[in-house]
């Protein structure tokens, strides 16, 4: 509807532009002004409504003002573009040059104004996608790339609508505004006209502006998305994960003669960060001060001497989907070797034995629920191939009526709903007479600025403050009515932040801090009773990965796991060196990043792995 708008109003000034303005009106001639017309105001109003008076949802007004902003503004840029058309037809200090229109002089324009057009797309898009995602890492974006995006939060496209489409737009066209032009500027001087910009002056600067751009803005995203790292991934060959891997399917694993029941709870972007800093976070209050209490409680893993602490950053493990893959199945998510691999059905890692396969082989019943859609980055393929396990998503609570056909906030639904749905779906399942394995991921403290629920309350002015504030309130409020169910004392409860939170501009002011590390939460409670007296010294100063929490998971429900490994991940609990001890972070998150033969023929893809299974 507003873009119908936006047209109306540039044909309206194409039909004045023409009738008032051209001076040859023939159809060849009529075309181009109605073109660029259409396009100048209805790119220039959106500029307008976004950087001059800071308009949201400027493209799906929600109210009459909306339409209303949008009509004034077009108004007043129609106007005001008809009067510079004006000016500059009837200047004295411009000139139109009659000139022959080369074919390969109008290519040459096409062609600059697609490299100018490129270039700043590279630009904006880098910007943005700092901005908005915070450190993206090149691993991350070929992968996303190449996965099912259903279910993604429309903030996201919105945003990367306003902050790369919109600006590379309006600077494109101002760009081709200027290349395409035929005028040159003169004065008069002797009571004659002479040149001082000329229509070759144009085209020189056009050509070296828009090859200007094309490498700068190619050159900034590389350099900021760390680009070269795909050319290492592909090009370079590394051994390691080979060398290191422990197959889930070889090795022995031994489980309790009563099998403890599951809860594993990924908490989105949960951060030891958002404690206040005399405790060792950011921030000046302690934003997850029942999270901090309930620590007390059970067994964290910490790189620090003393303290909440956690895993540090390994390649392939620094967004959700990757997380949880990590966690699963003890490997990162790494580049495929070809389209699709993590996002076609029964092709997601389908050599790779999962924590869902050795579980579902012990007979334990298994869900996964999120607010969100499980399609997004293809987690509905990972957990039907790896554990087939009931997956209750957004979809899915519309299809049972928990919600309206029509239900969306946010990724989905809400935290708060998803609590709840939560506490009928564990009761429903510590009534099979089973073994039961029950996951979940949050979403409402999700970048850039989380999800606030109409119930929660604002004690700060920061909306992701309050969501984070929030957030951990109801977590822990989940887990406190777990521990009151009679299941409880055969079940163990992990709770974990799945990543580092993306908000980049909430932790503003945090690179200037000299050798802080940020980390994210991570609590096991009601262990196997067997682990309840680990020495001190195995919980602290420890550099671990996400891909530890694997055969962590299963020796935290009482397996005893032969050699202590399973994937590349360590047994947390047990006295072995975990590969980023055993060889230093750096060099193995370097290894991790090279491309694995190993990897690509035998878990992304049907090799000698999966035909054991």
């Amino acid at each position: 509807m507003i873009i119908a708008i936006g047209i109306l109003f540039g044909i309206a000034v194409s039909i004045v532009d023409i009738k008032f303005i051209l001076k040859e009106k023939c159809i060849g001639k009529m075309i181009h002004p109605v073109i660029r017309d259409v396009s100048v105001v209805n790119l220039f109003t959106f500029g307008v409504l976004k950087y001059f008076l800071g308009s949201e949802n400027i493209y799906f007004p929600e109210d009459g003002t909306g339409y209303t902003k949008f009509i004034l503004s077009a108004f007043i840029v129609s106007v005001l573009w008809l009067i510079l058309c004006s000016l500059a037809d009837g200047s004295s200090y411009l000139e139109k040059c009659d000139i022959k229109r080369k074919k390969s002089s109008f290519t040459l324009k096409i062609v600059l104004s697609v490299f100018f057009a490129l270039g700043i797309a590279a630009l904006m898009g880098t910007v943005w996608g700092k901005d908005f995602f915070g450190d993206l890492t090149p691993d991350q974006i070929l992968i996303n790339l190449n996965s099912p995006t259903e279910g993604t939060d429309s903030s996201v496209y919105i945003s990367g609508v306003e902050g790369v489409v919109l600006p590379t737009a309006m600077f494109t066209a101002m760009f081709c505004l200027f290349a395409f032009s035929d005028y040159k500027l003169v004065i008069k001087k002797n009571d004659k006209n002479k040149t001082v910009f000329s229509v070759l002056a144009n085209r020189i600067i056009s050509a070296v502006l828009a090859l200007s751009l094309l490498i700068g803005g190619c050159a900034y995203g590389i350099n900021e998305f760390q680009l070269v790292q795909l050319y290492h991934s592909y090009v370079l060959a590394s051994d390691f994960i080979e060398n290191n891997f422990a197959d889930p399917d070889t090795v022995k694993l031994t489980f309790p003669e009563k099998k403890r029941n599951l809860i594993h709870i990924y908490l989105e972007s949960m951060e030891n960060t958002f404690l206040s800093k005399e405790l060792g976070g950011f921030c000046e209050d302690n934003l997850i001060p029942h999270l901090y209490e309930l620590s007390s409680e059970g067994i964290s893993f910490s790189h620090l001497e003393e303290g909440l602490g956690g895993f540090q950053e390994s390649t392939g493990a620094g967004w959700s989907v990757a997380s949880m893959v990590n966690m699963g199945t003890g490997l990162p998510m790494k580049v495929p070797d070809k389209q699709n691999q993590y996002g076609d059905e029964n092709n997601f890692l389908p050599g790779a034995t999962a924590i869902g396969d050795i579980l579902k082989e012990q007979g334990y019943e298994q869900t996964v629920m999120f607010g969100a859609n499980a399609d997004f980055g293809g987690l509905t393929y990972y957990f039907k191939s790896h554990g087939d396990y009931t997956i209750i998503d957004h979809k899915e609570v519309k299809k049972r009526g928990y919600v309206p056909s029509d239900y969306k906030v946010f990724w989905g639904y809400e935290d708060d709903k998803l609590y709840e749905y939560a506490m009928n779906e564990i009761t429903r399942l510590s009534e099979t007479g089973k073994p039961f394995h029950f996951m979940m991921e949050t979403a409402d403290t999700h970048t850039p600025e989380g999800y606030l629920s109409p119930k929660a309350p604002t004690p700060y002015d920061n909306k992701y403050a309050n969501a984070v504030r929030y957030s951990q309130e109801e977590t822990v409020k989940f887990v406190r009515w777990i521990q009151q169910q009679p299941f409880y004392e055969n079940t163990t409860v992990i709770l974990i932040g799945d990543h580092l939170s993306m908000a980049k501009k909430f932790f503003e002011g945090l690179d200037g801090i000299e050798d802080y590390h940020r980390s994210c939460y991570n609590l096991i409670l009601n262990p196997a009773p067997v682990l309840e007296d680990i020495p001190k010294e195995r919980c602290f100063n420890r550099d671990w990965a996400v891909f530890d929490m694997f055969p962590t998971i299963l020796s935290s429900i009482g397996v005893e796991i032969e050699g202590d490994r399973l994937g590349i991940g360590t047994d947390l609990f047990s006295d072995r060196d975990t590969l980023f001890e055993e060889y230093g972070v750096d060099f193995v998150n370097d290894e991790l990043v090279k491309r694995s033969n190993f990897y690509n023929f035998n878990i992304l893809t049907n090799g000698i792995l999966s035909d054991k299974k």
